[in-house]
């Protein structure tokens, strides 16, 4: 466990702030953060969330997706979905048995799962954790919904850009899960990763039904290194 923690390439406590804009617009903001340890049955796990709040009169955006991941290969044990994009409004909460290949949602049968799923927020961290090689497109059946697979993530380029937290060296890459949203085929999302160890996320764009929604870090509250235990279940 200690030496899984040791190698993530973020730390305890880890919070970044962005700037939302809905088009050139300054009309909202994004938190990335990682709340700490925790258990799930009995699982110690990374606690995190990725939160966006932003749009216009005519389309506005309040998205909150929560995870619990294992830390050595961020296999997702339990989600909290918050999606509230335009007309689309829904909450969903999953648990995952990857060891099953089954998941729950609340209320409704079990269905299948992949052996090492990942939600929204825990693909986020893992893109962080794996090279990312200019020219290449990486495929992986991770997704947690089987028929949404396979998540591509296409290395576009490098790049220097200055956000409001700063000038950064950066790759570009352009994750395509099969899904509405941020990271949807439609969207056409870019994502700007720090060119070093840490894979800081400092810049999103994507394109939505009525616009581009961008995301420019703002604020980054480093952690503190992992220590200690994730507290009992």
């Amino acid at each position: 466990m200690e030496q899984a923690l040791a190698r993530l390439p973020f730390k305890d406590g880890e919070r970044l702030d962005y700037q939302v804009k809905y088009g050139f617009l300054g009309v909202g903001h994004a938190v990335l953060e990682v709340l700490g340890l925790d258990s799930i049955r009995g699982t110690p796990t990374v606690h995190a969330t990725f939160t966006v709040k932003g749009g216009v009169a005519v389309y506005r955006v309040n998205d909150r997706y929560e995870s619990w991941f294992e830390p050595a290969t961020f296999t997702t044990l339990r989600t909290v979905q918050n999606i509230d994009e335009g007309s689309y409004d829904r909450k969903r909460e999953y648990e995952m048995f990857p060891e099953l290949r089954m998941m729950r949602e609340s209320g409704k049968p079990d269905t299948t799962t992949v052996a090492q799923p990942l939600d929204e927020a825990s693909f986020i961290f893992f893109l962080r954790s794996i090279p990312l090689e200019v020219g290449k497109t990486y495929e992986f059946d991770r997704y947690f919904k089987p028929d949404r697979n396979p998540v591509r993530v296409i290395v576009e380029r490098k790049e220097r850009v200055t956000v409001p937290a700063g000038t950064f060296e950066t790759v570009v890459v352009r994750p395509v899960i099969k899904t509405s949203g941020i990271f949807g085929e439609g969207g056409r999302a870019e994502v700007w990763f720090t060119d070093d160890s840490t894979r800081t996320l400092v810049q999103l764009k994507s394109k939505l039904k009525f616009g581009s929604l961008n995301l420019y870090l703002h604020r980054r509250r480093v952690g503190t290194p992992w220590t200690g235990a994730a507290p009992p279940s």
